[in-house]
């Protein structure tokens, strides 16, 4: 029983039913399908598939009553006048369809049946885009658009500094700092960073180029020289690190992937911390290219990675309090990755033990002096030829330099400062280039005139051409030609007379013309 009625005769009311609904129009077929679901208990789709189902149980045959109204000539019709118009939209196409059938029979080019005719004059903007969507997709040359991919950016979940809750050994934040001297044009060499979060242990890797396959592979020597299992890893937003690539890999080897909001700094303040404290420390802010500064940058960090995760104690921040604009803040006693690993009670016995082996068979001496090498090799790499030599002092003598090396202020190559070469070259036009030997001649016949009084006989003879902001360098000049005219009379020869070119060959060494000397080599 249906709704209240046995099958026999809810069998029979169909069957009664079918007829009329096939006869009936729009509106009436509505009707009949709601008082069919209202009197069997069915839902109305139900309803139209037991009015469409024949005597025998199954789906009654429909017989087309010519319902389509643009058959294959129309179709045909319209593609020549398609292509005709130069393929065109159907809305443009709407627009000038009359006139174009007329203008083709006119000339001979088309010949349609008149009911042919009408029908494709009468044809909207929308059934014609849909008559020619497939023969434009085939004309076009269009593939098929394949799925669209999740973008990686909402893959990766999002982590803020607050979010963290003191996590295990294994959750590492990773950045990468370009090498570029300043200026990101060109090509560098960056460097991998990965700071364990609870410890401190810092790995650093260096990469040829800033490309995703090598940010995954960089992450593969981190996972192997890194004590513990890698379990997590967090990014910023950078295109190198959100990609399918990465995504892909941390899915395959079980590691959580997340990443820090946008614009905020903060949440990767572990990392950020060691940019400045490791990296930059001992690697420092000069450009590195090529393949050798590459290697010598694995070297550098071979020994860095030791020295700093077992010899380098670090305060790890505990509680951040703020009351008012005034902030408190309360760290850890100051200890090293490698204590802080043997402290904590995630980490195996197998992997304290291995820790404290390394340590013992470490010696912090030889790694620094291996790090003043590697420095020393770097800056080389990247000096002029012949303008910096690799270290070559051996061990016994580093050592013997230690009391001392206080006094020479700053010791590492990668940061000391370097004599950079005087500048010959002129960055601006000179303003009195041409007018000089005017300037020396009254110079000679007076010698006590001042540049201000020399400036205002130029004005009058070069309208337009001099301004007061030009005066501070024309005092140089006069400065320095008095200068050099001092030097003449105190070292005069023997001759009783002063050369006047010689003097001006002596500032100006360069660039001299016909009418005197181009200063422009010496002032600015």
């Amino acid at each position: 029983m249906a709704g209240g009625m046995s099958t026999i005769a809810r069998e029979e009311l169909i069957r009664t039913i079918r007829s009329r609904y096939r006869e009936s129009t729009k509106m009436e077929k509505s009707r009949i399908l709601d008082e069919l679901a209202a009197v069997v208990g069915c839902h109305r789709k139900h309803a139209i598939r037991l009015l469409g189902l024949s005597a025998e149980g199954g789906a009654e045959p429909t017989v087309a009553k010519g319902r389509r109204m643009y058959d294959e000539a129309v179709r045909e019709a319209l593609i020549v006048v398609w292509e005709a118009s130069d393929r065109i939209c159907g809305k443009r196409l709407k627009a000038v369809l009359p006139s174009l059938i007329e203008a083709m029979e006119r000339h001979g080019h088309l010949d349609l049946d008149p009911h042919v005719r009408q029908r494709l004059v009468s044809a909207s903007p929308a059934t014609i885009d849909r008559l020619l969507k497939p023969i434009r997709e085939t004309a076009g040359g269009r593939r098929k658009r394949g799925v669209r991919r999740k973008r990686a950016s909402r893959q990766v979940p999002v982590r803020t500094f607050a979010d963290w809750n003191a996590p295990p050994p294994g959750f590492l934040e990773i950045d990468l700092v370009a090498h570029c001297g300043g200026t990101l044009s060109g090509a560098f060499v960056h460097s991998l960073v990965a700071p364990d979060v609870c410890s401190g242990w810092t790995e650093a890797v260096p990469l040829l180029a800033r490309e995703q396959s090598l940010v995954v592979e960089g992450l593969h020597i981190i996972g192997r020289q890194l004590p513990v299992p890698i379990r997590g890893i967090d990014s910023d937003n950078d295109s190198v690190f959100i990609n399918e690539t990465l995504v892909q890999h941390c899915a395959d080897s079980g590691v959580e992937f997340t990443r820090s909001r946008a614009y905020r700094k903060n949440d990767q303040a572990w990392i950020e911390q060691k940019n400045g404290a490791v990296i930059r420390r001992f690697v420092g802010h000069d450009r590195y290219t090529g393949q050798i500064a590459g290697q010598t940058l694995a070297h550098l960090y071979g020994a860095v990675r030791l020295y700093v995760n077992y010899f380098q104690p670090s305060f790890k921040l505990v509680e951040k309090t703020r009351d008012g604009a005034r902030v408190t803040k309360r760290y850890d006693k100051p200890a090293t990755p490698c204590d802080r690993l043997l402290e904590h009670g995630s980490v195996s016995v197998e992997i304290k033990d291995r820790l404290r082996e390394n340590r013992t068979r470490l010696d912090p001496v030889a790694l620094l002096h291996t790090i003043r090498q590697a420095q020393s090799a770097l800056v080389a790499v990247t000096s002029p030829e012949g303008q910096a030599a690799p270290s070559q002092e051996g061990l016994e003598h580093f050592l013997s330099q230690l009391p001392d090396l206080w006094r020479l202020g700053e010791v590492r190559p990668t940061h000391a400062q370097r004599d950079s070469r005087p500048r010959t070259w002129r960055t601006r036009k000179d303003p009195f280039e041409g007018v000089w030997s005017d300037v020396l001649l009254w110079l000679q016949q007076e010698p006590d005139a001042t540049a201000k009084a020399l400036l205002e006989r130029l004005r009058p003879l070069y309208p337009g051409r001099f301004t007061d902001s030009q005066l501070r360098t024309l005092q140089r000049r006069v400065r320095q030609w008095r200068g050099v005219m001092a030097k003449e009379l105190i070292y005069a020869s023997a001759e009783q007379s002063m050369p006047w070119d010689a003097a001006t060959r002596e500032i100006a060494p360069v660039g001299v013309d016909s009418r005197g000397s181009d200063f422009g080599n010496i002032s600015r």
